[in-house]
């Protein structure tokens, strides 16, 4: 069952936003605020594959909602909606654990395509099965328990982050394009463009790096994109 959260206060959209994932065929749970997200959260246990959330909410905003729903889980899908098309905004969803982000308006297609491309990422991580373990330096990488360890301390990953982990390691000391890395984690057809890259090795780095301003593991390759460091 393909079970999302939509977190949306103007109702008009909430509604559009429903009407058009039910046909999809996801199960679809609503809430108006960010108090409400949390409690629905929380009566459900979890039990959700992606969460749709607006950023502006009465009470709780989304980015507070966000960072609370990451904290207690690193699998599910997050996807940020925003009437704002401020780079800050982008950023800022990102940081704190979202997986991508919409920008309003925009048209079911381009809703559905990101829901389902987060949904997949999140289906295949539940159902992984391969025990061998990726180990680069420091890091140990299990892909059958989606965890990362470094020195022997578990690193919080979410789901993205994993992707680009298992990528990464699988291609050591290779430059990666940043077209590359977004159709091999993002989807080949994702609608966004490559800042979420940026933004994504920026959080990364704060999670593996000693000094994320000096990195050593994930390194820049100026005017194209990110290596991988033994």
């Amino acid at each position: 069952m393909k079970r999302i959260l939509t977190v949306e206060d103007e109702t008009s959209i909430r509604e559009f936003v429903v009407i058009n994932l039910k046909r999809a065929g996801y199960t679809v749970f609503e809430a108006g605020s960010g108090e409400e997200a949390l409690a629905l959260f929380e009566e459900h246990n979890g039990d959700f594959d992606v969460v749709l959330l607006d950023v502006m909410l009465p009470g709780i905003d989304g980015f507070t909602v966000c960072k609370k729903l990451r904290e207690q889980s690193g699998t599910m899908g997050i996807i940020m909606l925003s009437a704002k098309s401020q780079e800050m905004d982008k950023v800022s969803g990102l940081m704190l654990g979202a997986d991508d982000y919409v920008t309003k308006p925009f048209s079911p297609s381009e809703l559905l395509a990101r829901v389902d491309a987060i949904h997949r990422r999140v289906i295949a991580a539940e159902q992984a099965s391969a025990a061998d373990k990726i180990v680069s330096g420091p890091f140990s990488l299990n892909l059958k328990s989606r965890t990362l360890v470094k020195n022997g301390e578990s690193i919080e990953l979410t789901q993205v982050e994993f992707q680009l982990m298992e990528l990464f390691m699988n291609n050591p000391n290779i430059a990666l394009a940043r077209g590359d890395i977004l159709g091999r984690v993002w989807g080949e057809n994702y609608f966004g463009d490559e800042k979420i890259v940026d933004v994504n090795m920026r959080r990364l780095r704060m999670k593996l790096e000693d000094d994320p301003s000096k990195p050593k593991y994930i390194l820049t390759v100026w005017g194209f994109g990110y290596k991988w460091i033994e």
